[in-house]
This record gives C-alpha cells, sequence and structure tokens, in this order.
C-alpha cells in the first residue's frame, strides 16, 4: 500500500485506499483533466518510474555493483565506486553535483516526485512555471506535496502531450520513454501498463 498514493487519492476524490486501480486512474484523469491516451501514456510512466506510486524521491543507497553499472560513466575505478557504495549523499553529490546547476549540492537537488524532477536548474523552472517559490526553500514540497504536479509539469514542459495524442501503441510508448528516461530501461513493463490502463479508461 502506498501513502504516496493515498495522499493523491484523497486530493482527487477516490476512495483512499493506497491501491492504483481503474477507479484512482479514471479520478486522476477526471482531475487533472487528462483523456484517456493522454491518461493512458502519462500514468503509464508513472507507475514504472515511481513503483506504482511508493516513491517520491529517488533511492541512491547503491551498492558498489550497482552504481559501476546504472552511474559508470562517473567511477573510472572500483574503488571510487565504493567510496560512494551505501552513501546516498556521497553518491548525488558526486554524480550531480556539478550539473543541472547544482553547484557541489547533487543531494540537496536530488530526483523527487513521481517522475523524479532533478537537478536546480529544474526545481527552479518547476517552481517558476508554477508560482511556487516554496519550492527552492524546501525542494522536499516535491516529494510531499508535488509529486503529481511535478510530474505534469514534466510532460507540459517537454511538451509530451503532443506526443500521447498520436495513440497507444508501443512505437509511441517507445517515444515517450526515451523522452522520460533518457533512454529505454523498462521499456516492456511500460508498455504493459500503458496498455492495462489505456483499457481501463475505455
Amino acid at each position: 500500500m502506498s501513502e504516496a498514493l493515498k495522499t493523491l487519492q484523497e486530493k482527487i476524490g477516490a476512495t483512499p485506499d493506497g491501491a492504483f486501480g481503474p477507479n484512482t486512474a479514471k479520478n486522476i484523469c477526471n482531475h487533472y483533466a487528462l483523456n484517456p491516451e493522454r491518461g493512458a501514456h502519462f500514468l503509464g510512466q508513472l507507475v514504472h518510474e515511481s513503483g506504482t506510486f511508493k516513491y517520491t524521491e529517488e533511492n541512491l543507497n547503491y551498492s558498489t555493483e550497482a552504481i559501476l553499472k546504472v552511474f559508470g560513466k562517473y567511477f573510472p575505478t572500483q574503488g571510487e565506486a565504493e567510496s560512494c557504495a551505501r552513501n546516498p549523499q556521497a553518491l548525488a553529490d558526486k554524480v550531480y553535483g556539478q550539473r543541472m546547476g547544482n553547484e557541489g549540492q547533487g543531494y540537496l537537488w536530488r530526483g523527487r516526485g513521481f517522475l523524479q524532477c532533478t537537478g536546480k536548474n529544474n526545481y527552479s523552472q518547476f517552481a517558476a512555471d508554477m508560482d511556487l517559490p516554496e519550492v527552492m526553500k524546501d525542494p522536499d514540497l516535491l516529494a510531499t506535496k508535488y509529486p503529481m504536479e511535478s510530474a505534469i509539469w514534466f510532460f507540459h514542459r517537454n511538451k509530451l502531450w503532443e506526443i500521447c495524442d498520436e495513440g497507444v501503441n508501443d512505437d509511441v510508448i517507445k517515444t515517450i520513454t526515451r523522452r522520460v528516461n533518457g533512454g529505454y530501461n523498462g521499456l516492456k513493463h511500460r508498455q504493459k501498463e500503458t496498455h492495462k490502463i489505456y483499457a481501463w479508461l475505455n
């Protein structure tokens, strides 16, 4: 059961049972004015990215092996990876510290929200676009208060709604996955969930 999903369900008027199913999917689409195509693509991506709405904050508690697999380009040697193993702050500061406007504060601006908004520049853009200046003083708000809003903002900002309107098929899901993930990680799962949710919404 997901506490983050329960909070969202209360907001959208669904039964707050912390379980994701057809009724919650329909309530989300009604609340945020998403047609079945947009809703299916959006929710299919969120289910994969957030562990079915369980996670609103990036888990950076990686083993040495996982660090080398996921962030290998930042760690030329195993010894360097070992120095960040099971140390989320050290890992985030290493891989995000000099990117996305973070100026050495990678952990502070780590991924939050159902689609993992990452980096000070992205937080700043979200705060400006949504008129939520408090986010820059308390970035945890993306995990606690605005996990869904930040995901909707990401789709809007990256013009993904127009791609959703092309229909629900594996090619379109692949295109959206590339925009969301930067690659095709978990593509089969994203396709399966998107098709399932589309059937719910119809």
